[in-house]
């Protein structure tokens, strides 16, 4: 079997030695509520909560992920940026931005969102309420909106119509 030359070597040790190129990603943080734990009242936070246990009370986790596993159940009401239910939820929900309900979720209570999604097999049982998401608007355009409704029209032009000037002059 031929021996690489002396150059090659070099090459082959430098690639050798090279370190593979990790992509940097932030990591998710969540909290988890295990199996076993059982919470009776208001549960909030600052990051996003998986449910797999029981919770009793209200879930309050405003610009955030809330998701009740497959073993999970809550008898509460939830007010997240986004909730996922696979497991048993009893109480209402209020969403700013999406309801997914999977195929082996169940929710018994009303529904607030400006997005929803229901599989095949999920169950929902209760009202549901689309709201429209508000536009951003430039605050640029706010401004002249607002200081053209707090100014008085004008009229366009200053001259007198010509009927009145007519009725005047004669």
């Amino acid at each position: 079997m031929p021996q690489p030359s002396d150059s090659q070597r070099s090459q082959l040790s430098s690639h050798s030695n090279a370190t593979p190129v990790k992509t940097v990603s932030v990591p998710v943080e969540q909290a988890t509520i295990g199996r076993s734990l059982v919470i009776k009242g208001e549960v909030s936070g600052t990051e996003s909560l998986y449910i797999d246990g029981r919770i009793e009370g209200a879930v309050n986790f405003a610009g955030h992920r809330v998701s009740i596993g497959g073993n999970g159940s809550a008898a509460a009401n939830i007010s997240a940026r986004e909730v996922v239910i696979i497991g048993v939820v009893q109480g209402n929900i209020q969403c700013t931005d999406r309801l997914d309900i999977r195929s082996q979720g169940s929710l018994t209570g009303d529904v607030i969102t400006h997005r929803i999604s229901v599989e095949d097999g999920a169950i929902l049982k209760g009202g549901v309420q689309i709201r429209a998401v508000e536009q951003k608007t430039d605050k640029s355009q706010q401004a002249k909106t607002k200081q053209a409704s707090a100014e008085p029209a004008k009229p366009a032009t200053t001259e007198q119509p010509k009927a009145a000037a007519a009725v005047a002059g004669t």
